[in-house]
C-alpha cells in the first residue's frame, strides 16, 4: 500500500509504519488487486454512525480502469451495511479530478477549509454523502 501511495502525490502521505498498524488503529480499508499486486487502496476510520474516508490511491497505470470507483462503491455498500449514515472526506481544492470523481459517486461539497492543507498550502474541499433509505444487506 506504501507503494501504491508513494506513486499517488495527491494521496495523503503516511509513513510506512501507518500502513501496516492501520487495522489497530480502528481503521477499515480495501484493497484492489491486479495479477496478484495490489493496484489502489481506500482506508475509512467510523466514529459511530459516520465514516471518513481518509486516503484513496491507485497505482498510475491501473487509473480509468474503475479501480477507484470499485473501491468507493465497494465501501459505501459495506459501510451502509455497517448503519454508517453518512460519509465524509477531505480532498486538496486544485485536484478538480478528485473532486469530479467524487461528485459522480455522489458525494456533494459541505464546506472549504482555507489554509487547510500545507506544501503547498491550499484549501481542503470537504465532501459528504448521506445513505438514504434502510441498509442492504
Amino acid at each position: 500500500m506504501a507503494k501504491v501511495a508513494a506513486a499517488s502525490p495527491g494521496a495523503p502521505s503516511w509513513p510506512k509504519e501507518a500502513y501496516k498498524q492501520f487495522k489497530q488503529s480502528g481503521y477499515q480499508g480495501w484493497v484492489v488487486e491486479h495479477a496478484g499486486v495490489i493496484a489502489g487502496f481506500l482506508v475509512v476510520r467510523i466514529t459511530a454512525d459516520e465514516a471518513e474516508i481518509l486516503n484513496l490511491a491507485v497505482l498510475p497505470e491501473h487509473r480509468r480502469r474503475r479501480c477507484a470507483t470499485i473501491l468507493v462503491h465497494t465501501a459505501l455498500r459495506e459501510l451502509h451495511a455497517k448503519a454508517v449514515r453518512q460519509v465524509f472526506l477531505e480532498v486538496r481544492e486544485a485536484n478538480s479530478g478528485a473532486i469530479r470523481f467524487y461528485e459522480s459517486c455522489g458525494f456533494r461539497l459541505v464546506r472549504v477549509r482555507p489554509d487547510y492543507y500545507r506544501e503547498p498550502q491550499e484549501a481542503a474541499v470537504c465532501m459528504g454523502l448521506k445513505f438514504t433509505g434502510a441498509a442492504k444487506a
